[in-house]
C-alpha cells in the first residue's frame, strides 16, 4: 500500500529508508519546537501554547506537504519570519500579537490563491537553471553559517563582524567531532550518517554533563491562549498592507528557495528544469501558513533542513509523514526532544551545507552573464542572513546584465517583474 501510495520503486527507495530520512530531518530541524515560542513569546505570545502551536503547524504542514505533494519536505514556523513576527511588527511598530497572527493568516490566504492561479508556480518555473543552482548553493552556505554559529567555531566580532570562536572548549570540540563522524560515515556508505552522529553526539554530551537530560515526557500545555486568537479585521486595516505584503514576498521565495535547493537531490526536476508536481507543494505550503496562525504561531514554511533526509536518501512523501508523527510526538515529549542539544545538530547543517555547495559546479563559468548573478545570489544569502534578499538581489543582477548585453530572450517576463517587484522593496523599505 505504501509503495503504490508514495511511488516508492518508481522513486528508487524503501520504507526503511524514507523512515530513517525522516527521523533525520526531523532530529535537524527539531530545534524550531523550542526556538520559536522562546521568540514568540518576546511578542506576549504564552510560551506553552505557543510550544503546542508549533508542533502542530509543523506536524499538519509536513503532513500535507507529504500526503498531497508527495515530497519529502518538512515544514515549521519559519526563522527570520518569527523574528519579523515578533521583533518587527509586535514591538517595532507596536501592533498586538493578535493582529500579528491575523497579518500571517491574510498572508496565507492570498499564498492559497496564488497558488491555485497558479501564479506561484509560473514565477518558480520561470527562474534559470543558473540561478536554480545558485539558489540551493545559497541556501547551503545560509546554513552552514548558522551552523557555524549555532557550534559556537564563529563568533561576532564588533570589528570584523564575524570572527573565530574559541575552538578549544568541550561544546565546540562536540561539533567538531560530530561533523567529522557524519564525514566519515557517509563516505563509507553508511544510511543514516547524520542521525547517528546527532545521537552518538548527543549520548556523549550528557554522559560528560555538557547537557541535561531533561526526562522522557511531561503532559503538554493548553492550545487555548492561542487557538483562533488571530485578529483579521484589524489586519486587514490600511496600515497593515505592508506588513502583510512583506510576510507574502518573504515566504513566497524562502519555499521557493528551500524546493528549488532541494528538488535536484530529491529526483523532483524535469527534464527543461521545472518542478514536478510544484502547485501541489504549493498549496500544501499555503494551507500550512493559515492553520499555523489560526493555532497561534508565525508563518509556516518549508524547511532547508529537509536536505539532510534527502541527504540519508528520502524521496518522497513518506519521508515527511514520518517528520509529521515526529512533531505529533513532541508534544508528548518535549523534555526528550529538548534534550538534543545545537553542537549535535550544527554539524548536520554544516555538513549538508558542503554538499549543497556543490551545486555551483553545474553553472556555465564561460558566461559572465549567468555566473555573475549566481555568486550574487549565493553570497548575499549567508551576508545578508536573508535567503529572500539574496534572491532579490541575484534576480535583479541577472535581468541587468542580460538586458544590457541584448540578451532578452534569456529573460523570462515572469523574471522581470519579479525583479522589478524586487527593485521596489529594496528602494521603498
Amino acid at each position: 500500500m505504501l509503495d503504490r501510495y508514495f511511488k516508492l520503486s518508481e522513486n528508487g527507495t524503501t520504507v526503511r529508508t524514507e523512515v530513517l530520512a525522516g527521523i533525520t530531518t526531523f532530529l535537524t530541524m527539531a530545534y524550531i519546537v523550542f526556538v520559536n515560542p522562546a521568540i514568540l513569546a518576546d511578542a506576549g505570545i504564552d510560551r506553552g501554547a505557543a510550544f503546542v502551536a508549533t508542533c502542530l503547524a509543523a506536524a499538519i504542514g509536513t503532513a500535507i506537504m507529504g500526503l498531497y505533494a508527495n515530497y519529502p519536505v518538512a515544514l515549521a514556523p519559519g526563522m527570520g519570519l518569527n523574528a519579523y513576527f515578533t521583533y518587527g511588527v509586535v514591538l517595532g511598530m507596536g501592533h498586538s500579537w493578535q493582529v500579528a497572527l491575523g497579518a500571517v493568516f491574510v498572508s496565507g490566504v492570498l499564498f492559497l490563491i496564488l497558488s491555485l492561479l497558479p501564479i506561484r508556480e509560473k514565477i518558480i518555473n520561470a527562474i534559470p537553471l543558473s540561478q536554480k543552482f545558485a539558489i540551493g548553493a545559497g541556501i547551503g552556505l545560509f546554513l552552514g553559517l548558522i551552523g557555524l554559529k549555532n557550534a559556537g567555531i564563529v563568533v561576532d566580532n564588533p570589528a570584523t563582524l564575524v570572527g573565530l570562536g574559541k575552538l578549544m572548549t568541550p561544546v565546540v570540540g562536540m561539533a567538531i567531532l560530530g561533523f567529522f563522524l557524519i564525514a566519515i560515515l557517509d563516505n563509507r556508505k553508511v544510511p543514516g550518517a547524520i542521525m547517528i552522529s546527532i545521537l552518538a553526539v548527543t549520548i556523549l554530551g550528557i554522559v560528560l554533563g555538557l547537557s541535561p537530560f531533561g526526562g522522557i515526557a511531561s503532559a503538554p500545555p493548553s492550545l487555548a491562549p492561542t487557538l483562533l486568537a488571530m485578529d483579521i479585521s484589524g489586519a486587514l486595516s490600511l496600515g497593515l498592507i505592508t506588513i502583510v505584503f512583506a510576510f507574502l514576498m518573504v515566504d513566497l521565495f524562502d519555499t521557493a528557495g528551500t524546493l528549488v535547493a532541494v528538488a535536484p537531490r530529491a529526483g523532483l526536476l524535469n527534464p527543461d528544469g521545472s518542478l514536478k508536481r510544484l502547485s501541489r507543494a504549493l498549496i500544501a505550503d499555503s494551507t500550512a501558513t493559515i492553520a499555523g496562525a489560526a493555532l497561534g504561531t508565525s508563518t509556516t514554511t518549508s524547511y532547508i533542513e529537509s536536505a539532510a533526509g534527502i541527504r540519508v536518501g528520502g524521496r518522497t512523501g513518506l519521508t515527511a509523514v514520518i517528520v509529521a508523527i515526529l512533531f505529533i510526538l513532541a508534544i508528548f515529549f518535549a523534555p526528550l526532544a529538548g534534550s538534543i542539544p545545537s553542537y549535535a545538530t550544527a554539524p548536520a547543517l554544516i555538513f549538508v551545507a558542503c554538499v549543497m555547495a556543490s551545486s555551483l559546479a553545474r553553472i556555465d563559468w564561460e558566461d559572465l552573464t549567468e555566473y555573475l548573478p549566481a555568486v550574487v545570489t549565493a553570497i548575499m544569502m549567508p551576508f545578508t542572513f536573508s535567503i529572500a534578499t539574496g534572491i532579490g538581489l541575484g534576480f535583479i543582477t541577472y535581468v541587468v546584465l542580460k538586458a544590457t548585453t541584448g540578451r532578452f530572450r534569456d529573460i523570462h517576463p515572469v523574471m522581470a517583474a519579479v525583479a522589478f517587484v524586487f527593485l521596489l522593496k529594496f528602494i521603498f523599505t
